[in-house]
């Protein structure tokens, strides 16, 4: 899955990434001291033995005056190169005896420094030593009865030490940066894999949404298949309510239809002002019953998913039957509407929206209609080509918009818009508004009931779409309308 802010793939990686980076810290910290330790250890081992020669040694018998042999270690002979021993008397004697690497200096006393003896009575630790030297020390009180009692003392330099420690360091870190690496791309592969029965639930909502399917398809993990069970359950259960939505229009319109005719037949036989308010407020009825199950027949529609609609088929069928119609007049209509265009709606609220503005178009039209559907990305808010749209509006000056449109309301989605224009004597800017409003006719010679360009602009609002009305590059009117296309 694509990783994006506030993702559940971006959290997942990034606690496993935090947890990996914390973990090998902690264990490379661990390891660091636990070998620096071993280092101390065989340091202090090696130390012992020269400790442990110079104890045998002033442990054995006195032959006569005679300085302690020199250990085997040539450092101890070169004046402060860090290896030094040292033997004292504690039994009041000052006399004290020291390698010549240590000159003039004395080593200090890590029993005065608070260091505790070992099990075996040997002190170790790090002291300052001449020069302000850094080395490590090992000491021991030896006891030998009327011989007195001996502070035998040996001390290194400890660089070889912090050397081993930094080389297996270096080592380390690189291993550890390489397994790490290692691990993050484990993290991202696992997270990829465990989230991809999401993605190809996402996908599966999107292609219903988009109307490539009905429902949710294929096996899903027993963590996200309930969910997908109750998916598919809750839009067929949508689907049904829709469905019943529907026949109880349907019987609504037909248990009003009745009465309605009834009263209109009673009222026609009679010539007196009560039967022709009847007459009038039983047509406004009719009129705002036909309005409002219109309205609910709509909204019904667009409570179902994945209802779409090919345009050109219906385009075009409506251009064939607005010629037949228009015969008579020798009316030409042009469709240009190119393939895969889909409306995200019914197919009768599509024919009733073209069919409306082409057959308006065919009434004032003096021989030529235009039909042209353009399709509009997701990120764009004009037609990706127009034929004299800048033309038409800059002598129209501000087009009259009829409906929102869903990116006004704040849905950004592709859209669809169908631009119908004739070559009729047009319309002013008042007229524009007057003709949108319910009803309303500029020219009663003209067949049709004014609702034409209303019921247009209701079904377009419904779907979150609008009515333009501009000039046509053709000299008369342009109808552009404006719907969501289905991705």
């Amino acid at each position: 899955m694509p990783v994006r802010a506030h993702s559940l793939a971006l959290r997942l990686f990034l606690s496993a990434t935090a947890w990996t980076v914390v973990i090998l810290l902690a264990t490379g910290i661990g390891l660091s001291s636990l070998y620096r330790q071993g280092v101390e250890r065989s340091f202090d081992r090696r130390l012992g033995v020269y400790l442990r020669t110079l104890v045998a040694e002033i442990a054995a018998p006195d032959e006569g005056e005679r300085a302690p042999m020199p250990l085997g270690e040539p450092l101890f002979e070169l004046p402060l190169s860090g290896w030094y021993w040292q033997i004292g008397r504690l039994d009041g004697d000052k006399d004290t005896r020291s390698s010549h690497s240590l000159w003039d200096s004395t080593l200090p006393h890590l029993a005065d420094l608070g260091v505790e003896p070992g099990p075996d009575g040997t002190r170790r630790g790090y002291v300052d030593g001449p020069q302000d030297q850094r080395l490590r020390l090992v000491e021991r009180i030896i006891d030998l009865g009327d011989e007195g009692r001996f502070l035998v003392s040996v001390a290194g330099d400890p660089q070889e030490i912090d050397e081993e420690t930094r080389s297996f360091d270096r080592t380390l870190g690189v291993t550890f940066v390489m397994l790490a690496a290692v691990l993050v791309l484990m993290t991202v592969f696992q997270v990829r894999f465990g989230l991809a029965p999401l993605k190809r639930l996402s996908d599966g909502l999107a292609a219903i949404r988009a109307g490539r399917s009905e429902k949710l398809e294929g096996t899903f993990p027993d963590e996200i298949a309930p969910l997908a069970r109750e998916t598919n359950a809750l839009i067929e259960a949508n689907r049904e309510i829709v469905e019943r939505a529907r026949t109880h229009v349907g019987n609504l319109a037909h248990a009003l239809k009745t009465p309605l005719t009834v009263i209109v037949n009673e009222a026609a036989g009679r010539d007196d002002p009560l039967a022709a308010k009847v007459r009038e407020q039983a047509a406004i009825m009719r009129d705002q019953v036909a309005r409002q199950l219109e309205r609910a027949r709509l909204a019904a529609h667009l409570e179902v998913v994945g209802t779409v609609t090919e345009v050109r088929p219906v385009v075009e069928a409506l251009a064939r039957t607005m010629e037949k119609l228009h015969h008579g007049r020798g009316i030409v209509i042009d469709a240009d509407v190119p393939e895969n265009l889909r409306f995200l709606g019914e197919r009768q609220d599509l024919e009733e929206m073209v069919g409306n503005l082409v057959d308006n178009a065919c009434k004032w039209a003096q021989g030529r209609v235009s039909i042209e559907v353009l399709a509009v990305p997701l990120a764009s808010s004009e037609p990706s080509r127009s034929t004299g749209g800048a033309a038409g509006a800059a002598r129209s000056g501000a087009p009259t918009p009829v409906a929102a449109t869903g990116a006004a309301s704040g849905r950004l989605r592709p859209s669809l818009h169908l631009l119908v224009d004739d070559d009729g004597p047009g319309l002013s800017v008042g007229e524009r508004e007057q003709v949108a409003r319910r009803g309303s006719r500029l020219d009663e010679s003209k067949p049709g009931s004014g609702l034409g360009l209303s019921i247009v602009t209701e079904l377009a609002g419904l779907y979150g779409g609008r009515l333009v009305l501009t000039d046509s590059p053709m000299g008369g009117l342009r109808a552009e309308l404006t719907l969501p296309a289905a991705g």
